[in-house]
């Protein structure tokens, strides 16, 4: 009977719209093993708890960063040999382990498939005062003029920019407007480029 009962929650799943593709998942539990199955199904439920409240921005900014932090920060030599590497959000996941480049854009895609217009997010490259060390934050514009509001994995307080006096800010990027406007394939374009093929391919 419970095989039966898992076996109709499989089929109900594979047919119902996800955020991840099911066959995705099935290769996340046999690479990563069942913890990782079960947090991309505890996502797909997360995403659908909020898929529908269009009217509550907050709430879904919110949610959001508060589940992804729960993933481990680890530097891409520890989890990739790799100096500076962008992982997908299914390999983010799956290992339950990145870096803020890692955490940032796993945010963008959620957010991104909850509606929230994506010419709204930008990546921020800042520098933290205190270590002066390069870091990665998700910023949300509610409008052009308006102040951001700050998605990082060092938090999980949303605060308006102009709060983060621990912050310095570098320079920043909004994939809409950077795969629109950019020809050269520049340092950035190249790293966003590379995610988004493998993203396609479904690199876990």
């Amino acid at each position: 009977m419970k095989k039966l009962i898992m076996l109709f929650f499989s089929i109900l799943f594979l047919y119902s719209k996800t955020y991840v593709d099911y066959k995705i998942i099935q290769k996340v539990a046999k690479k990563y093993g069942i913890f990782a199955k079960n947090r991309f199904l505890f996502q797909e439920d997360l995403l659908k708890s909020l898929i529908n409240k269009n009217d509550d921005i907050m709430i879904k900014l919110n949610k959001i960063n508060i589940f992804y932090n729960q993933s481990k920060y680890l530097s891409d030599m520890i989890l990739y040999h790799k100096i500076d590497y962008w992982a997908t959000p299914y390999q983010f996941l799956g290992k339950d382990a990145g870096d803020c480049e890692d955490y940032a854009i796993a945010k963008y895609f959620a957010l991104k498939y909850l509606k929230i217009n994506p010419k709204k997010l930008y990546f921020v490259y800042v520098r933290v005062k205190k270590t002066n060390t390069p870091h990665m934050v998700l910023a949300y514009f509610k409008t052009l003029n308006s102040q951001p509001l700050i998605l990082d994995n060092l938090t999980n307080k949303i605060f308006p920019a102009s709060k983060r006096k621990d912050l310095i800010p570098v320079y920043m990027f909004n994939p809409v407007i950077l795969e629109k406007t950019l020809k050269q394939k520049n340092g950035v374009y190249r790293k966003w480029d590379d995610l988004i093929k493998r993203i396609k391919k479904g690199i876990i």
